[in-house]
């Protein structure tokens, strides 16, 4: 049986041939970011991309900057491209193919094709004997490759995502735009420094705060005293990165009182950025429409789009939309849970042009189309040679270096869950 495509999504739209240049810069770009070093297998060498994910994440970042110094007068200092290797040189990620740099996502034949799966949280990994319908004794990949290869793509699917596992195919997915925008109400007189609610975890919504904070907006970081935010669980130095010098406050979403003052604090922000589905905060008497329409905007971040009902993690978001190589028998990530690094930057620009609007702004951030928008296109011919230690690149455009994965060290710490209630909520 021949090696499995790599992806290819209906969600992409229709673009420009790239040029030669474009070809090359993008494939520059991609071994400067540290991501390239993070693609293909252990013991073999770094892979290029497909399209242009490192030169989205450098051009997105030249429009925040350029937003963010319109808006407040100072030109910000934020990372470069190598901040699409910044999670895995913090957790000692390295290239893992078949699996993904984190090991928790791995794609697997189908009869007709393949399926991808994430098993990223505890709780995924009980789910398995339901999946597979019998039980799972040692690795449960063993058991999961077995089923897969017995079922249609479709049907393996189907079954995953009913359990509310987080998946990726060979299937098409549905066109939208990556960034949708609705116009709401009159904003409150523009502030050149902002009051944003960071009501997000992990690494997307993080991360457009973090750019956002770094464009002088002041950033409230919102988290459940029962359920705070889960990158708090990992490597503390990634954690600080993002949110240092953000006011921490925790609340109790089971208790009236506190409830009350999180619909405080949306009313008292220029701008909310989640990454929850709908439902979840209207069970709190917040509706995003409502809250937009009364003038304050409104940013979500999610694996397919607000009112989508499937989940999505970094890794199969990103191999879904078509960000994905073959490494000998197996379609694997590019980098390291790539969706998630450019919905941030994504977010970014567009939270910075919603606090440049006049009225305020329902945003509606997809990762699977952003990731899908930039993954058109072969990288430009090239040959990966080693020299010595290092990695290099060689095509028409010259020889460059594949960088390895570095990350920025935040000069402070980021504040424990609730440091800031007092003085936040006072």
């Amino acid at each position: 049986m021949p090696a499995p495509e790599a992806p290819r999504d209906d969600a992409r739209p229709a673009t420009a041939e790239p040029t030669a240049a474009a070809r090359a810069e993008a494939l520059r770009d991609w071994a400067a970011s540290g991501a390239m070093a993070l693609t293909g297998s252990t013991d073999g060498p770094p892979t290029a991309a497909p399209g242009r994910a490192a030169s989205f994440v450098r051009e997105s970042l030249g429009r925040v900057a350029e937003l963010a110094e319109s808006r407040s007068g100072g030109r910000p200092t934020l990372p470069d491209v190598r901040l699409l290797g910044e999670r895995a040189a913090i957790a000692g990620f390295t290239r893992n193919a078949p699996w993904s740099c984190g090991g928790a996502f791995r794609t697997m034949r189908t009869t007709d094709g393949w399926l991808g799966l994430s098993l990223a949280r505890t709780d995924d990994l009980s789910l398995v004997p339901a999946l597979v319908e019998g039980d799972v004794a040692g690795d449960p990949w063993l058991a999961l490759t077995a089923w897969a290869s017995l079922l249609p793509t479709e049907q393996a699917a189907d079954r995953a995502q009913l359990l509310g596992l987080a998946t990726a195919s060979s299937l098409p997915g549905p066109t939208r735009e990556p960034v949708l925008v609705t116009e709401g109400g009159s904003r409150r007189k523009p502030s050149d420094r902002p009051r944003i609610l960071d009501l997000t975890s992990l690494w997307a919504g993080p991360l457009c705060a973090h750019l956002l904070a770094a464009g002088g907006a002041e950033m409230v970081k919102v988290e459940s005293t029962r359920r705070p935010e889960g990158a708090r669980r990992g490597p503390p130095r990634f954690f600080d990165l993002l949110h240092a010098g953000h006011r921490m406050v925790a609340l109790d979403f089971g208790d009236p009182a506190d409830v009350a003052r999180l619909r405080e604090l949306v009313r008292s922000a220029d701008l909310v950025v989640e990454a929850s589905r709908p439902r979840a905060l209207r069970q709190l008497g917040i509706d995003a429409a409502e809250v937009v329409a009364d003038g304050t905007s409104w940013l979500s971040i999610t694996a397919h789009g607000r009112h989508a009902e499937l989940i999505g993690f970094g890794d199969d978001v990103a191999v879904g939309a078509g960000l994905a190589v073959r490494v000998d028998d197996a379609v694997v990530p590019c980098g390291d849970a790539l969706a998630d690094p450019l919905a941030g930057v994504a977010a970014a620009v567009a939270a910075e042009e919603a606090l440049a609007s006049p009225t305020a702004r329902l945003v509606d951030v997809s990762m699977h189309h952003v990731a899908a928008s930039v993954a058109d296109g072969e990288p430009a011919p090239h040959v990966v040679r080693r020299e010595g230690a290092m990695w290099w690149v060689d095509c028409d455009a010259g020889s460059f270096p594949v960088a390895e994965p570095v990350a920025r060290v935040s000069v402070d710490a980021a504040g424990v869950l609730g440091a800031d209630n007092v003085e936040v909520l006072r």
